[in-house]
């Protein structure tokens, strides 16, 4: 990075050692400045939410046409984010999803619990995948529930599905 000073970086998710989110930050603590599209076969919303925040400019999945990997390259030279179809539709899905969880006033880290827990996972787990303690899980999830007006987990699942909160 340092040594060839690039304008454009095309980065995949996947690489040995580190990955490309990690790429991503590197980059733009180095040089803010250089354009970084991500290309690459992951289409999940953890993936593709982490490299957005880390940084990149762009996210075009490898089953992108050769032609359109060129025009990418251009639109972000020229300002620009280029992004796959189904790559934009779920970015453009997460902030009508931000506006049902702004009518509950959740917190990013009260998301962060809620995902876990409509994904099936304990409070233990939750606790391990956060890094954080058993007792400040189970303090989120009290402040989930009066938010959204249940009484426990299975009832906080059911609106969140109903509603399409998450």
């Amino acid at each position: 990075m340092r040594v060839y000073n690039p304008d454009v970086v095309l980065m995949d998710i996947d690489m040995p050692e580190s990955n490309g989110i990690e790429g991503v930050k590197q980059i733009k603590e180095a040089k803010p400045q250089t354009a970084v599209i991500m290309y690459t076969v992951f289409e999940d919303d953890e993936k593709l939410f982490a490299c957005l925040c880390a940084g990149a400019n762009g996210y075009l999945l490898k089953k992108t046409p050769p032609a359109r990997l060129f025009d990418a390259i251009e639109e972000v030279v020229e300002g620009g984010a280029p992004m796959s179809s189904s790559i934009a539709r779920k970015v453009l899905d997460s902030f009508n999803q931000k506006k049902q969880t702004q009518q509950y006033d959740l917190s990013p880290r009260e998301i962060d619990v809620l995902h876990l827990l409509v994904k099936g996972h304990s409070t233990k787990i939750i606790a391990e995948k956060l890094f954080v303690s058993f007792e400040t899980v189970r303090t989120h999830l009290k402040n989930i529930y009066n938010k959204l007006h249940v009484n426990c987990g299975k009832e906080a699942i059911a609106k969140v599905l109903k509603e399409r909160i998450l």
